[in-house]
């Protein structure tokens, strides 16, 4: 059976010290609250899953707001791979996802989801590298994750940076012809909080 990790050991590895710092429950209740016009109340939560689910450390992620904790406006399931000067988080669609919030919450459901239950987002994959005392991360190259909004197609752009206790992310949607910014925030990144860490959760080898 898997065993929680000896995170002081483990911190030695920059894929797990990643791993440990993203599982968690964050929120950006500080910055909602010293400008709720421009910033809704929103949790983002990674949950690990199971070890076996891809011999290696994964998580499931729900982007909520927080008057409606059950009605995710995104659910992602992720796999960490180690690339030595760098680490990719392949992103996955969930096929009904429906069938799996509060995922994040709720344990039992977690438990109900399987690797044929997921498909590759490609070219979607973020690409990590550790900075000192936090990890910066964007899109793989190449402006291929597409997203349809509004009728017109875009590719994502994401910026991303991960301490211990704090996540800080912009994701843009830019027009395929005219590199137009078409969806996402105008007024600059959301910036989390840690509320609640998961990182006991992850397990080593079995």
């Amino acid at each position: 059976m898997p065993t929680p990790l000896d995170l002081p050991n483990a911190a030695l590895n920059d894929l797990v010290t990643l791993a440990c710092w993203m599982a968690g429950d964050f929120s950006n209740a500080k910055q909602c609250f010293e400008n709720p016009k421009d910033y809704a109340h929103i949790h983002v939560l990674f949950r690990p899953l199971p070890f076996e689910f891809f011999s290696g450390i994964g998580f499931y992620s729900e982007q909520v707001y927080d008057y409606d904790l059950w009605n995710p406006y995104r659910q992602c399931i992720h796999r960490l791979v180690d690339l030595g000067d760098r680490i990719y988080i392949e992103n996955y669609s969930l096929k009904d996802a429906f069938l799996y919030v509060g995922s994040s919450r709720e344990l039992s459901i977690l438990k109900t989801i399987k690797p044929d239950c997921i498909e590759r987002r490609q070219h979607c994959s973020m690409v990590f590298r550790r900075e000192g005392d936090l990890f910066r991360g964007g899109v793989e190259p190449g402006n291929l994750c597409l997203i349809e909004k509004n009728g017109r197609q875009t590719y994502l752009v994401s910026e991303v940076e991960i301490t211990e206790t704090t996540w800080v992310g912009l994701d843009r949607g830019m027009d395929v012809n005219t590199h137009e910014q078409v969806w996402g925030s105008a007024f600059g990144p959301l910036k989390f909080e840690k509320r609640e860490s998961f990182a006991h959760e992850i397990t080593n080898n079995p």
